[in-house]
């Protein structure tokens, strides 16, 4: 199956400043982000910049690189942008991979490529795992997903959901079975939703919720979530985010 990994990176970070940039291993993240992409099924693995800096990073590598408008208010924005001066067709599968996820695995992107190809009623798909512990569940960080019968998101939230009435009476001390699903930020798009999603008025749960594929669900769009047994661990936010990745290429343990 032929899909386009695109990877939006953008130079300006409140809590790493030029994160796509930092070193890992004697590379650029987004550089080590490129690399687990293409080891993925992904015929053609290309990164949305919004800098020079990125741009040029990205050519010493062998990474392919498109140059993005700066002032986009989202990534979704520029992975639109990218679709356009990348020429894609409305029915070609675009998989975002987010730019500080250097740990990413390549068959995670796969499934989500896979699953939006086999459901030709959804618009995108993303991925989720079980919760493990209260306090991730519990965590307003943490994005939880609630899913229909046949896979496809009800709706996801910050708030710890499915509620648990019961076990929840005196305080949530314990997890409601089966385990609740933590959203991975990982996407599949088809490039003609994509590049129609930036234009689509926001929704009212989007702007309380801040979450942007509640978006999609106000509109009528179907998400199918693609659910995996594995915690694919989080990605690059922190110096302590990095410093923890960084220890992990030194002893080799990213590697396939």
């Amino acid at each position: 199956m032929s899909f386009t990994v695109l990877i939006p990176a953008r130079l300006a970070s409140t809590r790493l400043p030029d994160k796509p940039l930092a070193d890992i291993a004697g590379l650029p993240m987004v550089v080590r982000v490129a690399q687990r992409a293409r080891l993925s099924g992904a015929s053609r693995v290309v990164v949305a910049a919004d800098s020079e800096r990125i741009v040029a990073a990205c050519k010493t590598h062998g990474v392919e690189v498109v140059a993005t408008r700066a002032d986009h208010p989202s990534g979704s924005d520029r992975l639109a942008e990218a679709c356009t001066l990348l020429g894609l067709q409305g029915d070609d599968v675009v998989v975002n991979v987010q730019g500080d996820e250097p740990l990413i695995d390549p068959a995670l992107i796969d499934a989500v490529a896979t699953l939006l190809r086999e459901r030709p009623q959804a618009s995108m798909s993303t991925a989720a795992h079980p919760i493990a512990s209260v306090e991730e569940f519990t965590n307003p960080n943490v994005v939880k997903v609630v899913l229909q019968a046949d896979g496809v998101a009800l709706y996801f939230s910050r708030a710890p959901l499915p509620w648990w009435r019961d076990g929840n009476a005196q305080g949530i001390t314990a997890l409601p079975d089966p385990a609740p699903l933590r959203h991975i930020g990982i996407y599949g798009y088809r490039a003609g939703f994509l590049r129609q999603f930036p234009a689509l008025p926001q929704a009212p749960v989007e702007s309380c919720e801040a979450l942007e594929q509640l978006r999609a669900l106000w509109h009528g769009h179907r998400i199918a979530v693609h659910v995996t047994p594995a915690d694919p661990g989080a990605g690059v936010d922190t110096p302590q985010d990095l410093e923890r990745v960084r220890r992990l290429f030194s002893t080799g343990k990213p590697a396939p």
